[in-house]
């Protein structure tokens, strides 16, 4: 390739960024859709009709978005269908606390899909320069791969859900006191809760305080303490939550039963602790073998081989 040509390719690519750029950002022509005339009337309460209302950005990528936003949704939905486990999914996100939602996650595990495909591609060339394989061998290392990014994606949003449903689990005690420290003081329990909201700022005071907001909303306190708890699915905050629902119900005075959840849950964290200890044991061995024992035996024979050579 001459430099007239390759220069007449880089300014013709640059001319339809260009190009492609001015014509994104006109007015469509078409008639606009149902979802869009209605958007206006629905602006307070609506964060989509927001988003729909707001300018185009210029550049190819709306377009681009707008050409293969089909083909995304029929991927996501097939594999929706492959995967299964919309449910799960969706509370692994409410666990791990992420805005996205079920659609928005399928289509980073298909983003994340195709750059596996990209990366299995590639290797397939580099190992087909490198040995002779079949096609099917290296159609066979793409699939692979782009199944490994779709599992990876996964596996990042259970081990997000994990960490976050242990700092839960942790703060939960410390949470705990508060509130019976505020109930003692003659605080109301959804007082005591709004209070922890505004002067912390752990995980659980993040989920109290939308608690509390969904409360000031008009809906009844059990029932959104209950949504929260079988949202998050973690078992002491279940059964704090049925202990403290139990109490309204029956009038039983919440200082002592959130006392002694506390302590229930001191000594669940403690009884975690010594588990995961007899679980690591054997690893808890390898620095003492490897570093410790080794380092202790060269402090106690090294002078002696110095005073050996040196008598010598």
């Amino acid at each position: 390739m001459s430099p007239t040509v390759a220069w007449g390719v880089v300014l013709g690519v640059t001319l339809g960024f260009g190009l492609w750029s001015a014509v994104s950002v006109y007015p469509r022509l078409s008639r606009p859709r149902l979802a869009r005339r209605v958007a206006p009337y629905l602006v307070d309460v609506s964060p989509a009709a927001r988003e729909s209302l707001s300018p185009a950005a210029p550049g190819p990528l709306p377009v681009l978005t707008v050409m293969l936003e089909p083909v995304a949704s029929r991927a996501r939905a097939v594999l929706g269908a492959v995967l299964g486990g919309t449910e799960l999914t969706a509370r692994r996100l409410r666990q791990s606390g992420s805005s996205l939602s079920v659609e928005r996650f399928r289509s980073e595990q298909l983003i994340w899909g195709l750059i596996g495909a990209v990366v299995g591609v590639l290797a397939a060339v580099v190992i087909g320069r490198a040995n002779a394989i079949p096609l099917p061998v290296q159609f066979a290392i793409v699939v692979l791969l782009a199944a490994l990014g779709v599992v990876a994606r996964d596996y990042v949003l259970q081990r997000a859900a994990r960490r976050r449903l242990a700092r839960l689990a942790a703060e939960l005690p410390v949470v705990l006191e508060f509130l019976t420290l505020s109930l003692s003081a003659g605080e109301g329990i959804l007082d005591a809760m709004r209070r922890i909201a505004r002067v912390s700022s752990g995980e659980l005071a993040s989920e109290l305080a939308s608690v509390v907001a969904v409360v000031n909303t008009g809906l009844p306190f059990a029932d959104t303490l209950t949504a929260a708890a079988r949202d998050l699915d973690l078992p002491p905050f279940t059964r704090l939550v049925d202990q403290v629902v139990g109490a309204l119900d029956r009038g039983t005075p919440l200082a002592e039963v959130l006392r002694a959840q506390a302590q229930d849950a001191r000594d669940d964290a403690k009884r975690d602790l010594l588990e995961l200890a007899g679980k690591k044991e054997v690893a808890m061995l390898v620095p003492l073998v490897f570093l410790i024992l080794p380092v202790t035996v060269a402090f106690a024979i090294f002078p002696g081989i110095i005073v050996l050579q040196l008598g010598l």
